[in-house]
């Protein structure tokens, strides 16, 4: 594994546990404020808190998405390089063996 593969494992490892830590603090805001909205506020004041919180939840949700979008990236780009690697060490290969059959063939 590569020093590239592991900071992207590392990268992903990370932005995992951020989503998750991020949907674990949603959910808890999500049951405070209904908590506190439920013992506090009238009926109009519950629909305003409603609607900000629902744009909170949709503004958190393209953060998440955008996230997730980045990573899949991360993920392409990461199998673009070991592929690349890959076909330049057998390119390698070829011409170190191509080097080693010219070299017994002067001899």
């Amino acid at each position: 594994m590569t020093h590239s593969d592991k900071r992207d494992d590392e990268n992903a490892k990370r932005l995992e546990a951020a989503v998750a830590e991020l949907q674990t603090a949603l959910a808890q805001l999500e049951r405070t404020v209904a908590a506190k909205l439920e013992d506090e506020l009238s009926s109009a004041e519950l629909e305003e808190e409603l609607a900000i919180m629902q744009d909170d939840r949709s503004r958190l949700a393209l953060d998440l998405d955008a996230a997730l979008a980045r990573q899949n990236a991360l993920e392409k780009s990461r199998d673009e390089v070991l592929r690349r690697l890959e076909a330049a060490s057998e390119g390698v290969a070829a011409a170190l063996g191509a080097a080693g059959v010219a070299s017994t063939q002067e001899d």
